[in-house]
């Protein structure tokens, strides 16, 4: 389960991360820090699994997959939602959306971790991995009203679902499976989902991320799982394209800006063979152009998260061993990606 950094309409940042009985949050006190807040607890007992979406009103939508106590033949499962609607203020009550089985206790508890994003509209698109290892998909009109689960099919799907949208409001999604990656997209804002060509690589479950990087394209970046490499792809580009040769666990964070001029995708990862975090930027419209890796933070600092603060610079948050928030910040006095020195939150 990732942390994630969004930015809200006021500027503030906003730091999400699943612990036990719900989910931490952290707070910037103003805009480009470097003051927070927190941790918060936002409670859900239960929560297994969680991802975070926002869309251009700045809400930001939590989606959790929880477990709750049942009888002798496992838990009960359920996928669940709640909304904030303001940097800093509580959120709804957490509300269940149920799982694609019902009527059956026994294939809900193979429900997926859930992916979600937010269209044009305003619109909250969930996802799950079904028991038949297939994807299914529920969906929340701009009014707030949801939808009944819609069976995408898919095959052999794995964990680790990415749901992006797209400059133009479309989402996409990719899902990581023992074959390929499969992926599933909206001809056009607002349309029924379609099956697109798999893509010819084999991610590894929960490193995907994507990221929107033209009117109606997603890039999407992922760790090889057998290589372990992480790769860029986007629609058109033939064969997955890989960056740099650096190996690494756990998720890739990508965050789209500007580097001295240049349109980029800063990624960040774990590294592999040194703990540490390794940040890179890439050319956003050359998916087959190489990185260089940098090295930051600590070893065991973990799950990474990168974002814009409210003055257009790119932050960098990862998680402590011991769950402490941990911050770099962009530089502004020195040329390329340049990150002042990690401080931790509360300190």
């Amino acid at each position: 389960m990732a942390l994630r950094l969004l930015r809200g309409k006021d500027g503030r940042l906003t730091a999400y991360a699943p612990v036990a009985g719900g989910v931490a949050r952290w707070t910037e006190e103003r805009p480009g820090g470097p003051r927070w807040t927190g941790p918060r607890l936002l409670e859900a007992p239960g929560l297994t699994a969680l991802t975070v979406a926002q869309g251009a009103d700045g809400y930001v939508h939590l989606v959790g997959l929880r477990h709750r106590q049942g009888g002798g033949d496992g838990p009960d499962v359920d996928v669940v939602h709640a909304t904030q609607f303001q940097t800093g203020r509580p959120l709804t009550a957490w509300h269940s959306l149920g799982t694609p089985h019902p009527k059956d206790r026994r294939k809900a508890q193979r429900t997926g971790a859930p992916a979600a994003a937010v269209d044009s509209s305003g619109a909250v698109h969930v996802f799950v991995r079904n028991a038949g290892r297939g994807v299914s998909a529920r969906r929340q009109d701009a009014k707030g009203k949801w939808g009944g689960w819609t069976d995408l099919k898919g095959t052999d799907v794995l964990d680790g679902l990415s749901a992006t949208a797209a400059a133009d409001g479309r989402i996409e999604l990719l899902a990581p499976a023992a074959r390929g990656a499969l992926r599933w997209h909206q001809p056009e804002p607002g349309a029924a989902y379609q099956r697109a060509d798999d893509i010819p690589a084999r991610p590894e479950a929960g490193s995907a991320a994507g990221v929107a990087t033209g009117v109606g394209t997603v890039t999407h970046y992922w760790r090889d799982a057998v290589g372990l490499e992480v790769l860029a792809w986007r629609p058109g580009a033939g064969e997955p394209a890989p960056l740099g040769g650096a190996t690494g666990t756990g998720p890739v964070a990508v965050v789209r800006t500007t580097v001295d001029g240049h349109d980029c995708t800063v990624l960040a990862h774990r590294d592999a063979k040194s703990g540490r975090l390794a940040v890179a930027a890439h050319p956003t419209e050359h998916e087959t152009a190489g990185v260089w890796w940098t090295p930051s933070g600590e070893p065991g600092t973990s799950r990474p998260a990168l974002a814009l603060d409210g003055l257009g610079l790119v932050v960098l948050a990862a998680l402590a061993p011991d769950g402490g928030l941990l911050v770099a910040r962009q530089k502004t006095d020195e040329p390329g990606l340049a990150l002042r020195a990690w401080g931790r939150v509360g300190e």
